[in-house]
């Protein structure tokens, strides 16, 4: 008896021992190349988690011995799991591999309701494209590229000679999409292609594009939506970062960016971009350059402070330059153009431009939530179309004094807006006889703005609204309303509606006024353009087998009343008045992102649109016709795959566009006559696709990487120019010359070869 007893005991003072035993694991956070810094690492149903410091590693401490089930999370890349077994003091499980994420699940955001949110939880659809995705499938040159992968948004060029262009979303004009940097406006109407062209790739966190009404918080250019730049904390950052590339048409890229910490909290990084084109070709036998030659310098720079509870301060600056050509033969050999620009017989067109930029955040050092963001630019353009000169210079100051507070289940954001803009040129744009224009303009503004979580993890509401006051066109309201609902844990319903505002700054806009020799045409006072928006978004994530993806299905609808659009109908004039009656787009689209179980990912995405006019016909029938270079439809593809054995990355990617309307053009006969039938009015569908080459040296921190742009070769069947032969007049100077004619590539295949190479962090 005594015996069994003393065993009885025995057993439970060995159970108490063992289940008050402690210990702690630890590890490595990587992608197979680098280490991931800061991953969140958490022991599921337990309050148990740490941060992975910046060089990837993490330890949990004091951990009772048991079974749990480890996970790892960290932006831009797919949840890491895995059941382990705690019966020892110390647990190291190694190094911990996380696979690239392309469904971009629970990236944090900043656009959509501007405070940070992430992407399952915002009530506002936001498509993710991070910089791994970036790095894997397309030249670390261009981010206009790169932003055409993601389904329903078009590069649109606006020039068949210096092919300045432009982001169309969901078939609606470049200047509708607002482009910013770390969630601040910074570029106005003169500007905004310089902000996808001018940041160091590898200073690039990820994109993130919202489609949309978007004006409530962002004003004017935001009515087609916002395409927001978010770039890397600089701790984040490798201490030395250094790419290069080369391509068969003698292009030369580069980027260096160099991070460090000064003292204790301040964090720095600094950057450099530049870009050497300097070659003519001409395929087509237009007599035009078949592609812009330029030399580009960017230097970016960022200070990050860190303080206090996570208050930021951050503070960027960014000059930019810019020597952008494209003309005859004799304009561009030997740099000629240098000493010609202007001559009234040589054809070019060259664009000097000089930009600088500040802009960034300040938290308030106070309990109540409050901060400014702030940018200040400068602008200058000196360009040369044939023997036209245009001038520009614009300076824009801008500020945002937001105040945001979580009351319950309410989450409230209000903000006072001031926005100055000054713009002049050398057009008949500027001068006193255009009513409504002013070179200075003061724009104040108000915003409030409260995320509702009506039923908790079920439904929540957002409603906005904005108020702006203009000088020349007097108060403008924007009220926006979007919703999430989610039917079940994997589906969510998101809508989203408002109305817009655009001020039509017209020359900032549209280049085609100079370039070729069209008449401008003003036939009355531009009033501001409004539009209603509405679209509705559907989502589904699933599993098949132990492969994730999504579902995304989407449709919008947007509503122009007093819209611009040019009419290149009356030979040698372009007309510009407010339409007598309305336009619209009009659309659905849908994409399949999916993350295979082997390593494999895919996109793919389709878009089917519809954009028109309708105004009065000389007879006052109300007549609708096709805007011009909308397609009606797109598809975008990609397919990334990992030898990880090897560590090399394979990636193709591919845009195909359907038939869209174009300007009527007349060729001319050998006599300098205009042909009696037009160029066709319909394009055909094109497809243009992409493969690239990755291969990682993890030893030596080495990417190397080879690639093909446009592998089959597509070209735009016929010239983007139309009036070179008239036999009356030197090439380019004729009144028939017109550079309307552009609406896809006309320099074919091209190879790259680069490298990329990285030190520390």
């Amino acid at each position: 008896m005594f015996l069994r007893i003393a065993i009885l005991f025995l057993s439970i003072f060995a159970c108490q021992f063992a289940f008050g035993q402690t210990g702690s694991i630890s590890g490595i956070v990587s992608d197979g190349t680098a280490s991931i810094p800061f991953a969140n690492v958490v022991l599921r149903g337990t309050n148990f988690g740490t941060s992975a410091n910046e060089n990837g590693d993490f330890e949990l401490r004091n951990v009772p011995y048991g079974s749990y089930q480890f996970q790892i999370s960290s932006v831009g890349f797919v949840a890491f799991a895995q059941k382990i077994n705690l019966n020892s003091e110390e647990l190291s499980l190694g190094k911990l591999e996380m696979a690239p994420s392309v469904l971009g699940l629970d990236e944090v955001v900043v656009t959509g309701t501007m405070k940070e949110t992430f992407v399952s939880a915002s009530a506002i659809k936001i498509d993710v494209v991070t910089s791994k995705f970036l790095e894997q499938t397309t030249t670390p040159t261009n981010l206009v590229e790169a932003i055409n992968l993601v389904n329903g948004v078009e590069e649109v060029v606006g020039c068949g000679v210096c092919f300045t262009n432009s982001i169309s979303i969901n078939g609606l004009p470049g200047p509708y999409t607002a482009i910013l940097v770390d969630g601040t406006p910074l570029y106005g109407n003169l500007a905004s292609v310089y902000g996808l062209n001018s940041i160091p790739a590898s200073m690039i966190d990820r994109m993130e594009v919202i489609k949309g009404p978007n004006s409530t918080l962002y004003g004017s250019e935001a009515v087609a939506g916002v395409i927001n730049i978010i770039t890397k904390h600089p701790k984040d950052q490798p201490l030395v970062d250094v790419n290069m590339m080369g391509t068969t048409h003698g292009e030369f890229f580069g980027d260096i960016a160099i991070s460090n910490q000064i003292g204790k909290k301040l964090h720095v990084s600094n950057g450099a971009s530049v870009a050497y084109v300097n070659i003519f070709n001409d395929d087509n036998n237009d007599l035009f350059g078949d592609f812009v030659s330029m030399d580009r310098v960017s230097v970016f720079s960022k200070w990050q402070l860190e303080r206090k509870e996570r208050k930021r301060a951050s503070l960027m600056m960014k000059y930019y330059y810019e020597d952008r050509r494209n003309g005859v033969r004799e304009f561009m050999e030997n740099r000629a153009y240098r000493s010609i620009r202007g001559n009234d017989s040589i054809y070019g067109e060259s664009i000097y431009t000089h930009r600088a930029e500040v802009f960034g955040s300040y938290d308030l050092p106070i309990a109540e939530k409050f901060w400014i963001d702030y940018s200040f630019s400068y602008h200058d353009q000196n360009s040369v179309y044939g023997s036209d000169f245009y001038i520009a210079q614009q300076y824009i100051g801008f500020a945002n004094f937001i105040w945001n507070r979580k009351l319950r289940n309410h989450d409230l954001l209000a903000g006072l807006t001031g926005r100055y803009q000054w713009y002049d040129d050398n057009t008949v744009a500027t001068t006193d006889s255009i009513e409504g224009f002013l070179k200075g303009q003061i724009t104040p503004g108000f915003f409030v703005q409260n995320d509702w979580e009506a039923i908790r993890e079920k439904l929540s509401i957002l409603g906005g609204v904005r108020l702006d006051y203009y000088q020349a066109h007097g108060p403008i309201v924007s009220p926006r309303l979007s919703f999430k609902y989610k039917p079940g844990t994997w589906t969510t319903i998101r809508g989203n509606f408002g109305t817009g505002f655009k001020v039509v700054n017209l020359f900032t806009e549209d280049h085609a006024f100079i370039s070729g020799q069209r008449e401008v045409v003003i036939e009355d006072e531009l009033k501001p353009e409004r539009s209603f928006n509405g679209s509705v978004n559907f989502n589904h994530i699933f599993t098949l087998g132990n492969s994730q993806g999504s579902i995304d299905v989407d449709g919008f609808y947007t509503h122009f009343t007093n819209k611009i659009i040019p009419d290149y109908a009356q030979e040698g004039q372009i007309i510009y008045e407010n339409t007598g009656g309305f336009a619209s787009t009009w659309g659905v689209s849908a994409s399949v992102n999916h993350e295979f179980k082997f390593p494999l990912r895919s996109k793919v995405g389709f878009t089917f649109q519809r954009a028109t006019e309708t105004e009065p016909d000389e007879l006052g029938v109300m007549k609708t016709t096709p805007i011009l270079f909308s397609s009606d439809w797109s598809g975008v593809f990609s397919f990334v795959y990992t030898l990880r054995k090897w560590k090399v990355d394979f990636a193709y990617s591919a845009n195909i566009t359907g038939p869209m309307q174009l300007p009527e053009i007349y060729d001319l006969d050998a006599n300098g006559e205009p042909l009696s039938v037009p160029r066709p009015t319909r394009s055909k569908p094109f497809y243009l696709d992409n493969l690239q080459i990755t291969k990682n040296i993890a030893k030596i921190n080495l990417k190397v990487y080879v690639g093909i742009e446009n592998i089959m070769g597509y070209r735009q069947p016929v010239s983007p120019l139309s009036g070179t032969n008239d036999p009356n007049y030197a090439v380019g100077f004729s009144p028939k010359f017109d550079t309307s004619y552009a609406f896809a590539p006309i320099h074919g295949r091209e190879v790259y070869a680069g490298v990329r190479w990285f030190v520390g962090r």
